[in-house]
């Protein structure tokens, strides 16, 4: 008898788990949202639209980027944060994800708990620049002259890639700046480019086009190595500045109650188009590097990323808002 009841309720549980399992094996069959909380231009809209493109091809359904800025990335996250778990509206997001907790003292929505990790696209070395105008020729006199005056840095918000990055070159360096922020990396870029702003610390992906004409001056990257896309710019840390290096990933997250098959599947299909030819060649082009991790590695990722910002915030005593 116990058997045969034992029986029954396994039946029921599978009947009860079908609905489910039939949707994410249908999945997807209409067209597939994906935010970006940035800018159009901004480093992770440019590696986001690289990848969407493929990943569009091969699930057969069309990717539309949106792109919701504001508030250092968190005004386009919220909305992910409450949208529908059924795969339609994803985030395409950086490492100002785990960041914001230490950014921001309300968030509309909790970094670790409502998002699931899906793919990482990879990390991007942030690129301190100036106007050649601003007459530097090496960090170090950009350093020591800093030391001296109080410089502007630009950033693309509150708790972005490009504001954490400046300030852990600026706390490193013991230098004091003025964070002025924008909407988004290209207007922030923009102001540093004319010598409104003294510098910035930006994603190479976006900083590289006015690196290469001349418009603006690479001074140090922000990885433990080079960048293949920047061969002569030393790293910050080679450079002597202890500390001052700073991870700038970018990946895919879902609401974190999203079906498990549908967030394996797309992870799945991202890998594949991370593989192809044309991505691997515009990646490179973009210095980006790979950064191979499963969904559950992420999400351990950015539970360890948001108590380490939370700590460094507090031992430097920054204040983002």
């Amino acid at each position: 008898m116990r058997s045969r009841a034992t029986g029954l309720s396994k039946a029921v549980l599978t009947l009860l788990a079908m609905p489910g399992l039939v949707f994410a094996q249908n999945w997807p069959v209409k067209t597939i949202r994906a935010v970006v909380p940035f800018s159009i231009g901004s480093t992770i809209d440019i590696i986001g639209r690289i990848v969407a493109e493929p990943v569009a091809a091969q699930l057969g359904q069309q990717i539309i980027i949106e792109n919701r800025g504001g508030a250092g990335g968190t005004i386009g996250t919220a909305a992910v944060a409450l949208s529908e778990p059924d795969g339609y509206t994803l985030l395409v997001h950086a490492s100002a994800h785990s960041a914001a907790p230490a950014s921001y003292a309300k968030l509309p929505y909790d970094t670790a708990n409502d998002f699931a990790g899906v793919v990482m696209f990879g990390m991007v070395p942030n690129v301190t620049v100036v106007s050649p105008k601003k007459g530097f020729k090496t960090m170090k006199e950009f350093i020591d002259a800093g030391r001296k005056a109080n410089f502007t840095f630009a950033s693309a918000g509150i708790g972005s890639a490009t504001h954490w990055g400046a300030e852990r070159l600026r706390v490193a360096a013991g230098m004091d700046a003025t964070h002025i922020p924008f909407k988004g990396g290209p207007e922030a870029l923009t102001e540093v480019v004319t010598g409104r702003v003294d510098f910035m610390s930006i994603g190479i992906a976006s900083g590289l086009p006015f690196i290469r004409d001349g418009r603006l001056l690479a001074l140090g990257v922000s990885t433990a190595k080079r960048s293949s896309a920047l061969p002569d710019v030393p790293t910050t840390l080679e450079l002597g500045y202890t500390d001052s290096d700073y991870t700038f990933w970018n990946g895919m997250f879902a609401p974190a109650k999203t079906p498990r098959p549908i967030i394996e599947r797309l992870h799945q299909e991202v890998q594949k188009a991370l593989q192809l030819p044309a991505v691997r060649d515009k990646f490179a082009l973009q210095g980006i590097e790979p950064m191979p991790l499963s969904p559950a590695e992420i999400d351990a990722l950015i539970r360890r990323e948001i108590v380490s910002n939370i700590a460094i915030a507090k031992a430097a005593k920054l204040k983002f808002d």
